[in-house]
């Protein structure tokens, strides 16, 4: 009996209440809560690197891994895990050896904390706090002081340039981030991920589209994927702030980064694709047996992993942008478009929706969205002409002086 009791309680996705009924103290029932969230996350990693290989080298037209594991290449990742396990572990003699081996381990702690405010299904998360939001941007934030650490404790001058180009653009990153987060947030009038997730009716993406495609830009350039891949650009001297680091610690970054890069996704999910949501079948019950956490969770890890699909197709598509062409992006364009977002959102709630139905502000916010888009769309076409006039000018007035000089050197002669 107790057997199907459990058994009903993993379906239902409800195991900390079967923990509770046979009497489990309460830190036991967390500790087994944070162990498997935490395995889950570094586990699935191995499956994450033989899917990205996998799509990308489809979508260039390659075969992708296919040597290891039968038809499919499925063991590749497990050989590669294997073998950054088993590769010696190179400590350079000049490094400072506390924040050089600190920061590989605070990178992936980092990682692994912010999922705690991830609502998985209706009734899992680790924990619900009501300000979730600014907790994953706090701890999000440690990865920048990691990137420090790991290039100054290196005591390497390439690596310690390749942490302040790292957190140059993490930091700028984070600020169109934080604006266009303030837009979900504004409507949800909470920074609680689970209610931010029970006020999508019609999921955020729909209502603000502008907000999540500025959010989405910048988590492309928190996680260093392409087209901002400049922190471990292959076409540069060296690798950038992990360049002294071998075997499993210079895995634990990119561990981490595909972690962050799938919390991305997650994230996403939850603050503009309605999180578990699902036509409210997340609620569904067949008879005593709550089916609907499981359908919650179904849905919540497709749409995860659609956007992560996107990530990857951004990877396989985009080229690498130069690093003042990233940083001007940020600093000329996004920062000064949430920011006109935001106080646009903000006032159109306040002064003209407050007492409108959910639909009609729906609408409303999302034509607003559609308009200052399109705005800014036409105010880079007039930019760019002028740009364009006012180098064929220059190309003009340049022949006509060049011209100008042949004549008088045929006169002299």
């Amino acid at each position: 009996m107790d057997i199907m009791e459990m058994l009903k309680s993993v379906l239902e996705l409800n195991l900390s209440g079967y923990l509770e009924s046979i009497g489990a103290a309460p830190w036991v029932i967390n500790l087994i809560g944070v162990l498997n969230l935490a395995t889950a996350c570094m586990l699935i990693v191995i499956f994450l690197i033989w899917l990205e290989r996998k799509v990308i080298a489809r979508m260039q037209d390659r075969i992708g891994p296919n040597r290891v594991g039968g038809k499919y290449g499925l063991l590749q990742s497990v050989a590669d895990a294997t073998k950054l396990l088993s590769k010696e572990l190179i400590t350079p003699a000049g490094v400072d050896w506390l924040p050089y081996n600190l920061a590989p381990i605070l990178i992936v702690v980092a990682s692994l904390l912010t999922w705690a405010v991830i609502p998985l299904a209706p009734g899992v998360i680790g924990v619900d706090l009501n300000i979730a939001v600014f907790f994953v941007l706090a701890i999000s934030s440690i990865s920048v002081v990691t990137f420090l650490l790991a290039g100054w404790g290196s005591n390497n001058k390439y690596a310690l340039l390749g942490a302040f180009r790292a957190v140059a653009q993490m930091v700028s990153y984070e600020v169109p981030m934080i604006v266009a987060l303030l837009i979900p947030i504004l409507l949800a009038r909470s920074m609680s991920t689970v209610d931010i997730v029970e006020a999508q009716g019609i999921p955020f993406i729909i209502v603000v589209p502008l907000s999540a495609l500025i959010f989405f830009i910048s988590a492309l350039a928190e996680t260093g994927r392409t087209p901002f891949d400049l922190l471990e650009a292959d076409s540069e001297i060296v690798a950038g702030f992990h360049i002294e680091y071998s075997g499993m610690k210079f895995a634990m970054f990119f561990l981490a980064e595909f972690l962050g890069t799938l919390f991305m996704s997650a994230f996403f999910v939850v603050i503009y694709l309605g999180g578990y949501r699902f036509f409210g079948l997340e609620e569904a019950m067949i008879g005593d047996f709550h089916i609907g956490p499981m359908i919650g969770f179904i849905a919540f890890a497709t749409k995860v992993f659609l956007v992560y699909f996107v990530f990857i197709w951004i990877r396989a598509t985009l080229p690498r942008v130069r690093i003042d062409q990233l940083l001007n992006f940020n600093w000329k364009f996004l920062v000064p478009l949430s920011l006109v977002l935001l106080l646009t959102v903000a006032v159109m709630d306040k002064l003209f929706l407050a007492d409108a139905s959910t639909l009609t502000k729906a609408v409303v916010l999302m034509v607003t969205n559609i308009v200052v888009g399109w705005i800014t769309i036409e105010l880079l076409r007039w930019r760019n002409r002028d740009g364009e006039t006012a180098v064929i000018s220059e190309s003009v007035d340049d022949a006509h002086g060049h011209n100008h000089d042949a004549h008088e050197a045929v006169a002299t002669h």
